[in-house]
């Protein structure tokens, strides 16, 4: 089904404009949010988005890498999950790596601004859905 797996996956991912990101919570449940897409994406493997330093996923992240992120196509019925961790980075060079005019709209201090980070996620595994199969794959 998956003869290339870097470019059928890469060629879904790019055309959403939502994506799914799941934490583990203190009780050990998933949490689910939909998030807009990431910023930049290394392959299938590394995955870099925008949030609030104070939100309560990041404060997840910290606690447990473990996480989850999930793109779908509604038209064509498909889907891939990739498992991996999630990173919370603070530094200025991952900041300005994908900070895009407009973010001030979030974060009005701009890219310095202390309630801004990254979340770097990095896969190790997925599962991609498409005619009424799935697949599991390693990355």
């Amino acid at each position: 089904m998956l003869r290339d797996a870097e470019k059928t996956i890469g060629n879904l991912i790019d055309k959403q404009k939502v994506a799914l990101i799941s934490s583990v919570d203190s009780d050990g449940f998933p949490n689910t949010k939909a998030m807009l897409p990431p910023r930049v994406r290394e392959g299938i493997k590394t995955f870099y988005f925008t949030t609030n330093t104070s939100s309560m996923r990041v404060a997840q992240y910290r606690k447990n890498q473990l996480a989850c992120i999930y793109f779908f196509d509604r038209r064509f019925f498909r889907g891939v999950m990739l498992k991996g961790v999630m990173e919370v980075l603070e530094d200025n060079a991952s900041k300005e790596r994908i900070w895009q005019e407009g973010d001030t709209m979030y974060y009005s201090k701009g890219v310095t601004d202390p309630d801004y980070c990254v979340l770097r996620f990095t896969a190790e595994s997925g599962r991609y859905y498409a005619n009424f199969q799935s697949e599991s794959f390693d990355i």
